[in-house]
């Protein structure tokens, strides 16, 4: 299956532009969320180099920030950047379930092949990835039980419809 930056771009801005003012875009070498300012006046979701998970990835945290978020700039999360501690890496995972679960909807809404990201290459510490997957699973796992945040329903359901992908059911998301 194909998987184009341009059609998730499309896709989403066509899903989101006229009711929630925001718009998908291909950025450089670091996504960010910028909202609508004086001098642009849509808020922007720009994901890094032409990657379809960068992409998703952004769009995930998107999903999940309340109003108020969405009026920060990258939400006005606490973000510490690749050599991280292990303590330090505990808390940036605390932070990514959620987001990491509503992307991993969104890929298997395309087809599209998810893994974790710990983010933390030249960090002192090797991060569980397998655990960490784990708790990303259980969070997908409660969203299909009780619901997900409506933006990410919405768009997954544009997804699966584009791709042509039946309904997502846990038995889609495997167990390492």
């Amino acid at each position: 299956m194909q998987h184009n930056y341009s059609d998730l771009i499309s896709i989403f801005n066509r899903t989101f532009l006229n009711s929630y003012n925001t718009e998908l875009l291909l950025g450089g070498d670091e996504p960010i969320y910028l909202p609508a300012s004086e001098g642009y006046k849509k808020h922007r979701i720009i994901f890094a180099r032409g990657y379809f998970a960068s992409a998703l990835h952004e769009i995930a945290h998107w999903c999940i920030a309340g109003p108020k978020r969405r009026l920060l700039e990258d939400y006005g999360y606490w973000y510490e950047s690749d050599g991280r501690t292990a303590d330090v890496q505990a808390e940036f995972e605390k932070v990514e379930i959620k987001p990491q679960a509503v992307e991993w909807i969104l890929s298997a809404s395309c087809g599209f092949r998810f893994q974790v990201s710990c983010d933390n290459l030249s960090g002192n510490c090797e991060p569980d990835r397998v655990g960490f997957t784990n708790k990303v699973r259980e969070q997908v796992l409660i969203y299909l039980e009780q619901g997900m945040p409506e933006r990410t329903k919405v768009l997954s359901e544009a997804l699966r419809e584009h791709y042509q992908i039946a309904v997502l059911l846990p038995e889609d998301f495997s167990e390492l």
